[in-house]
Protein backbone atom coordinates (compact mmCIF):
# COMPACT_ATOMS: atom_id res chain seq x y z
CA UNK A 1 0.00 0.00 0.00
CA UNK A 2 1.28 3.44 -0.86
CA UNK A 3 -0.68 5.14 1.87
CA UNK A 4 -1.74 4.15 5.37
CA UNK A 5 -5.38 3.99 4.29
CA UNK A 6 -7.20 0.74 4.82
CA UNK A 7 -9.38 -0.49 1.91
CA UNK A 8 -12.39 -0.71 4.23
CA UNK A 9 -12.15 2.99 5.01
CA UNK A 10 -12.34 3.86 1.33
CA UNK A 11 -14.77 1.29 0.02
CA UNK A 12 -17.45 0.39 2.55
CA UNK A 13 -19.64 3.46 2.53
CA UNK A 14 -22.36 1.65 0.58
CA UNK A 15 -25.35 -0.17 2.05
CA UNK A 16 -24.20 -3.73 1.48
CA UNK A 17 -21.20 -4.89 3.44
CA UNK A 18 -21.45 -2.35 6.24
CA UNK A 19 -21.47 -5.22 8.77
CA UNK A 20 -19.26 -8.30 8.52
CA UNK A 21 -19.92 -11.36 10.69
CA UNK A 22 -18.54 -14.91 10.66
CA UNK A 23 -20.19 -17.02 7.97
CA UNK A 24 -21.39 -19.68 10.42
CA UNK A 25 -23.57 -19.23 13.50
CA UNK A 26 -23.58 -22.46 15.53
CA UNK A 27 -26.48 -23.10 17.96
CA UNK A 28 -26.52 -25.35 21.00
CA UNK A 29 -28.64 -25.39 24.14
CA UNK A 30 -27.88 -28.52 26.15
CA UNK A 31 -25.13 -27.97 28.73
CA UNK A 32 -22.76 -30.66 27.46
CA UNK A 33 -23.20 -29.54 23.85
CA UNK A 34 -22.73 -25.88 24.70
CA UNK A 35 -19.43 -26.69 26.42
CA UNK A 36 -18.31 -28.81 23.45
CA UNK A 37 -19.29 -26.02 21.04
CA UNK A 38 -17.21 -23.47 22.92
CA UNK A 39 -14.24 -25.86 23.04
CA UNK A 40 -14.53 -26.53 19.30
CA UNK A 41 -14.74 -22.80 18.59
CA UNK A 42 -11.45 -22.22 20.43
CA UNK A 43 -9.81 -25.20 18.68
CA UNK A 44 -10.81 -24.03 15.21
CA UNK A 45 -9.74 -20.46 15.97
CA UNK A 46 -6.30 -21.87 16.76
CA UNK A 47 -6.35 -23.85 13.51
CA UNK A 48 -7.47 -20.99 11.26
CA UNK A 49 -5.85 -18.09 13.07
CA UNK A 50 -9.22 -16.34 13.53
CA UNK A 51 -12.59 -16.96 15.17
CA UNK A 52 -14.35 -18.43 12.14
CA UNK A 53 -17.78 -19.14 13.61
CA UNK A 54 -20.06 -17.76 16.28
CA UNK A 55 -21.47 -19.89 19.08
CA UNK A 56 -24.99 -18.91 20.09
CA UNK A 57 -26.06 -20.44 23.39
CA UNK A 58 -29.76 -21.21 23.28
CA UNK A 59 -32.33 -20.37 25.92
CA UNK A 60 -35.44 -20.62 23.76
CA UNK A 61 -35.24 -24.31 22.85
CA UNK A 62 -32.50 -25.22 25.30
CA UNK A 63 -34.23 -24.26 28.54
CA UNK A 64 -36.46 -26.89 30.17
CA UNK A 65 -39.99 -25.70 30.90
CA UNK A 66 -40.00 -24.31 34.41
CA UNK A 67 -36.20 -24.08 34.47
CA UNK A 68 -35.78 -20.94 32.38
CA UNK A 69 -34.12 -18.86 35.11
CA UNK A 70 -31.60 -21.59 35.91
CA UNK A 71 -30.78 -22.06 32.24
CA UNK A 72 -30.26 -18.30 31.79
CA UNK A 73 -27.82 -18.37 34.69
CA UNK A 74 -26.01 -21.33 33.12
CA UNK A 75 -25.52 -19.73 29.71
CA UNK A 76 -24.36 -16.53 31.40
CA UNK A 77 -21.61 -18.42 33.23
CA UNK A 78 -20.60 -20.25 30.07
CA UNK A 79 -20.40 -17.01 28.10
CA UNK A 80 -18.32 -15.33 30.77
CA UNK A 81 -15.95 -18.31 30.88
CA UNK A 82 -15.41 -18.45 27.10
CA UNK A 83 -11.89 -17.99 25.80
CA UNK A 84 -11.00 -14.31 25.16
CA UNK A 85 -11.53 -13.27 21.56
CA UNK A 86 -14.23 -15.85 20.88
CA UNK A 87 -17.59 -14.62 19.61
CA UNK A 88 -20.40 -15.88 21.85
CA UNK A 89 -24.05 -14.87 21.62
CA UNK A 90 -27.25 -15.97 23.33
CA UNK A 91 -30.74 -16.64 21.99
CA UNK A 92 -33.29 -15.53 24.57
CA UNK A 93 -37.03 -16.21 24.67
CA UNK A 94 -39.41 -14.15 22.48
CA UNK A 95 -40.40 -10.73 23.82
CA UNK A 96 -43.92 -11.95 24.70
CA UNK A 97 -42.66 -14.96 26.69
CA UNK A 98 -42.81 -14.71 30.50
CA UNK A 99 -39.09 -15.56 30.70
CA UNK A 100 -37.92 -12.82 28.33
CA UNK A 101 -37.41 -10.07 30.90
CA UNK A 102 -35.55 -12.41 33.24
CA UNK A 103 -33.36 -13.64 30.38
CA UNK A 104 -32.27 -10.12 29.51
CA UNK A 105 -31.68 -9.03 33.10
CA UNK A 106 -29.59 -12.11 33.88
CA UNK A 107 -27.72 -12.56 30.60
CA UNK A 108 -27.31 -9.06 29.19
CA UNK A 109 -27.11 -7.51 32.64
CA UNK A 110 -24.21 -9.73 33.71
CA UNK A 111 -22.51 -10.68 30.44
CA UNK A 112 -23.53 -7.93 28.02
CA UNK A 113 -19.98 -6.66 27.63
CA UNK A 114 -18.77 -10.18 26.81
CA UNK A 115 -21.44 -11.14 24.26
CA UNK A 116 -21.16 -10.66 20.52
CA UNK A 117 -24.95 -10.45 20.08
CA UNK A 118 -28.35 -11.22 21.53
CA UNK A 119 -30.69 -13.22 19.29
CA UNK A 120 -34.39 -12.46 19.70
CA UNK A 121 -36.71 -15.06 18.13
CA UNK A 122 -40.18 -14.65 16.65
CA UNK A 123 -39.87 -10.94 15.92
CA UNK A 124 -43.06 -9.91 14.13
CA UNK A 125 -42.59 -6.17 13.73
CA UNK A 126 -40.39 -3.24 14.69
CA UNK A 127 -42.49 -2.95 17.88
CA UNK A 128 -40.86 -6.18 19.07
CA UNK A 129 -37.44 -4.73 18.29
CA UNK A 130 -38.28 -1.63 20.31
CA UNK A 131 -39.34 -3.80 23.24
CA UNK A 132 -36.06 -5.72 23.08
CA UNK A 133 -34.05 -2.50 22.87
CA UNK A 134 -35.85 -1.09 25.91
CA UNK A 135 -35.09 -4.27 27.87
CA UNK A 136 -31.41 -4.06 26.95
CA UNK A 137 -31.24 -0.41 27.95
CA UNK A 138 -32.82 -1.26 31.30
CA UNK A 139 -30.09 -3.90 31.75
CA UNK A 140 -27.33 -1.37 30.91
CA UNK A 141 -26.49 -3.27 27.72
CA UNK A 142 -27.06 -0.38 25.32
CA UNK A 143 -24.30 -1.40 22.91
CA UNK A 144 -25.16 -5.09 22.54
CA UNK A 145 -26.13 -5.84 18.89
CA UNK A 146 -29.50 -7.44 18.23
CA UNK A 147 -29.98 -10.36 15.87
CA UNK A 148 -33.58 -11.19 15.03
CA UNK A 149 -35.40 -14.25 13.75
CA UNK A 150 -37.98 -13.76 11.00
CA UNK A 151 -40.35 -16.72 11.39
CA UNK A 152 -43.83 -15.86 10.04
CA UNK A 153 -45.54 -14.40 6.97
CA UNK A 154 -46.21 -11.17 8.90
CA UNK A 155 -42.58 -10.88 9.92
CA UNK A 156 -41.48 -11.35 6.30
CA UNK A 157 -43.90 -8.58 5.31
CA UNK A 158 -42.27 -6.30 7.92
CA UNK A 159 -38.69 -7.37 7.21
CA UNK A 160 -37.56 -4.08 5.66
CA UNK A 161 -38.84 -2.03 8.58
CA UNK A 162 -37.22 -4.44 11.03
CA UNK A 163 -33.90 -4.33 9.17
CA UNK A 164 -33.96 -0.54 9.20
CA UNK A 165 -33.68 -0.31 12.99
CA UNK A 166 -30.12 0.74 13.88
CA UNK A 167 -29.75 -1.80 16.69
CA UNK A 168 -30.52 -4.74 14.41
CA UNK A 169 -27.30 -6.24 13.05
CA UNK A 170 -28.55 -9.42 11.40
CA UNK A 171 -31.79 -11.04 10.19
CA UNK A 172 -32.14 -14.84 10.32
CA UNK A 173 -34.80 -16.89 8.57
CA UNK A 174 -36.67 -19.32 10.84
CA UNK A 175 -37.69 -21.97 8.33
CA UNK A 176 -39.48 -24.45 10.59
CA UNK A 177 -41.77 -21.91 12.25
CA UNK A 178 -42.37 -20.16 8.92
CA UNK A 179 -43.65 -23.37 7.33
CA UNK A 180 -45.71 -24.24 10.41
CA UNK A 181 -47.30 -20.77 10.37
CA UNK A 182 -49.02 -21.63 7.09
CA UNK A 183 -51.49 -24.07 8.67
CA UNK A 184 -50.53 -26.95 6.41
CA UNK A 185 -50.56 -24.90 3.19
CA UNK A 186 -46.85 -25.63 2.73
CA UNK A 187 -46.09 -29.38 2.71
CA UNK A 188 -43.59 -30.84 5.16
CA UNK A 189 -40.92 -31.23 2.48
CA UNK A 190 -40.78 -27.44 2.38
CA UNK A 191 -38.69 -27.81 5.54
CA UNK A 192 -36.26 -30.25 3.92
CA UNK A 193 -32.83 -29.63 2.46
CA UNK A 194 -34.22 -29.73 -1.09
CA UNK A 195 -37.81 -28.51 -0.70
CA UNK A 196 -36.87 -25.31 1.08
CA UNK A 197 -35.20 -24.14 -2.14
CA UNK A 198 -38.12 -24.94 -4.43
CA UNK A 199 -41.42 -24.13 -2.71
CA UNK A 200 -42.47 -20.67 -3.96
CA UNK A 201 -43.58 -19.28 -0.59
CA UNK A 202 -40.35 -20.34 1.12
CA UNK A 203 -38.21 -19.06 -1.74
CA UNK A 204 -40.08 -15.74 -1.68
CA UNK A 205 -39.51 -15.37 2.06
CA UNK A 206 -35.80 -16.14 1.78
CA UNK A 207 -35.32 -13.58 -0.96
CA UNK A 208 -37.32 -10.91 0.90
CA UNK A 209 -35.24 -11.34 4.06
CA UNK A 210 -31.95 -11.23 2.16
CA UNK A 211 -33.06 -8.13 0.25
CA UNK A 212 -34.21 -6.36 3.42
CA UNK A 213 -30.91 -7.08 5.15
CA UNK A 214 -28.80 -5.88 2.24
CA UNK A 215 -30.93 -2.76 1.82
CA UNK A 216 -29.82 -1.56 5.24
CA UNK A 217 -26.30 -2.99 5.38
CA UNK A 218 -27.26 -5.82 7.73
CA UNK A 219 -26.26 -9.50 7.58
CA UNK A 220 -28.78 -12.05 6.23
CA UNK A 221 -28.37 -15.41 7.98
CA UNK A 222 -29.75 -18.54 6.31
CA UNK A 223 -31.86 -21.13 8.08
CA UNK A 224 -30.99 -24.58 9.33
CA UNK A 225 -30.64 -27.85 7.44
CA UNK A 226 -32.09 -30.48 9.75
CA UNK A 227 -30.55 -33.44 7.91
CA UNK A 228 -27.31 -32.96 9.81
CA UNK A 229 -25.89 -36.40 8.92
CA UNK A 230 -26.27 -35.75 5.18
CA UNK A 231 -23.06 -33.87 4.41
CA UNK A 232 -23.76 -33.68 0.67
CA UNK A 233 -27.19 -32.13 1.26
CA UNK A 234 -25.62 -29.67 3.67
CA UNK A 235 -23.00 -28.60 1.14
CA UNK A 236 -25.57 -28.16 -1.61
CA UNK A 237 -27.87 -26.12 0.64
CA UNK A 238 -25.07 -23.90 1.90
CA UNK A 239 -23.80 -23.28 -1.62
CA UNK A 240 -27.30 -22.35 -2.83
CA UNK A 241 -27.76 -19.99 0.11
CA UNK A 242 -24.44 -18.31 -0.62
CA UNK A 243 -24.51 -18.11 -4.41
CA UNK A 244 -28.20 -17.97 -5.37
CA UNK A 245 -30.10 -16.46 -2.43
CA UNK A 246 -27.81 -13.65 -1.27
CA UNK A 247 -26.99 -14.94 2.22
CA UNK A 248 -23.62 -14.26 3.82
CA UNK A 249 -24.13 -16.32 6.97
CA UNK A 250 -25.84 -19.60 7.88
CA UNK A 251 -26.97 -21.49 10.96
CA UNK A 252 -25.37 -24.73 12.12
CA UNK A 253 -27.12 -27.07 14.55
CA UNK A 254 -24.49 -29.82 14.59
CA UNK A 255 -20.67 -29.65 14.63
CA UNK A 256 -20.61 -31.65 11.36
CA UNK A 257 -22.23 -28.70 9.60
CA UNK A 258 -19.66 -26.03 10.51
CA UNK A 259 -16.92 -26.85 8.02
CA UNK A 260 -19.29 -27.38 5.05
CA UNK A 261 -20.81 -23.95 5.76
CA UNK A 262 -17.38 -22.31 5.93
CA UNK A 263 -16.37 -23.99 2.68
CA UNK A 264 -19.57 -22.99 0.87
CA UNK A 265 -19.37 -19.34 1.91
CA UNK A 266 -15.63 -18.98 1.27
CA UNK A 267 -14.18 -17.68 -2.01
CA UNK A 268 -11.99 -20.13 -3.90
CA UNK A 269 -8.27 -19.69 -4.55
CA UNK A 270 -8.76 -18.12 -7.98
CA UNK A 271 -11.20 -15.53 -6.63
CA UNK A 272 -8.81 -14.65 -3.80
CA UNK A 273 -5.88 -14.17 -6.18
CA UNK A 274 -7.89 -11.96 -8.55
CA UNK A 275 -9.29 -9.90 -5.69
CA UNK A 276 -5.82 -9.37 -4.22
CA UNK A 277 -4.44 -8.25 -7.58
CA UNK A 278 -7.25 -5.76 -8.15
CA UNK A 279 -7.20 -4.28 -4.65
CA UNK A 280 -3.40 -3.96 -4.74
CA UNK A 281 -3.53 -2.07 -8.03
CA UNK A 282 -6.40 0.11 -6.75
CA UNK A 283 -4.46 1.01 -3.60
CA UNK A 284 -1.36 1.86 -5.68
CA UNK A 285 -3.55 4.18 -7.80
CA UNK A 286 -5.00 5.86 -4.68
CA UNK A 287 -8.34 4.23 -5.56
CA UNK A 288 -8.68 5.98 -8.92
CA UNK A 289 -10.07 3.92 -11.83
CA UNK A 290 -7.70 1.31 -13.27
CA UNK A 291 -7.75 -1.36 -15.94
CA UNK A 292 -6.66 -4.96 -15.55
CA UNK A 293 -6.55 -7.36 -18.50
CA UNK A 294 -8.62 -4.97 -20.58
CA UNK A 295 -11.37 -4.55 -17.96
CA UNK A 296 -12.09 -1.21 -16.30
CA UNK A 297 -12.37 -1.16 -12.51
CA UNK A 298 -13.38 1.63 -10.16
CA UNK A 299 -14.63 1.89 -6.59
CA UNK A 300 -17.85 0.01 -7.36
CA UNK A 301 -15.93 -3.10 -8.44
CA UNK A 302 -13.17 -2.51 -5.87
CA UNK A 303 -15.84 -2.78 -3.19
CA UNK A 304 -16.89 -6.19 -4.47
CA UNK A 305 -13.35 -7.53 -4.54
CA UNK A 306 -12.60 -6.18 -1.08
CA UNK A 307 -15.66 -8.03 0.19
CA UNK A 308 -14.30 -11.22 -1.44
CA UNK A 309 -11.13 -10.82 0.62
CA UNK A 310 -13.13 -10.03 3.75
CA UNK A 311 -15.12 -13.26 3.32
CA UNK A 312 -11.91 -15.19 2.71
CA UNK A 313 -10.42 -13.85 5.94
CA UNK A 314 -13.63 -14.52 7.91
CA UNK A 315 -13.78 -18.13 6.70
CA UNK A 316 -10.14 -18.89 7.50
CA UNK A 317 -8.88 -19.07 3.91
CA UNK A 318 -5.16 -18.70 3.27
CA UNK A 319 -4.43 -15.22 1.93
CA UNK A 320 -1.52 -13.89 -0.13
CA UNK A 321 1.00 -11.94 1.97
CA UNK A 322 -0.20 -8.60 0.63
CA UNK A 323 -3.80 -9.33 1.59
CA UNK A 324 -2.67 -10.53 5.03
CA UNK A 325 -1.01 -7.16 5.54
CA UNK A 326 -4.30 -5.35 4.96
CA UNK A 327 -5.99 -7.36 7.70
CA UNK A 328 -3.03 -6.88 10.03
CA UNK A 329 -3.32 -3.15 9.28
CA UNK A 330 -7.02 -3.23 10.19
CA UNK A 331 -6.28 -4.90 13.52
CA UNK A 332 -3.49 -2.48 14.48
Amino acid sequence: MTKAVHPGEVLLGAQAGAVTLPACDHYSGVEARMKKSLALQAEMAEEFGACVFDVTLDCEDGAPVGGEAEHAALVTELALAAKPGMRVGVRVHPVDHPAFAGDVITIAGRAGQRLSHLMVPKVESVADVLQAVAALEAADADALPLHVLIESPLAVHNAFEIAAHPRVQSLSFGLMDFVSAHAGAIPADGMGAAGQFTHPLVVRAKLAIASAAHAYGKVPSHCVVTEFNDTDAMRVAARKAATEFGYTRMWSIHPNQIRPILEAFAPDEAQIQVATQIIAKAAAADWAPTQIDGTLHDRASYRHFWQVLTRAHATGRALPSEAKAWFAFAAS
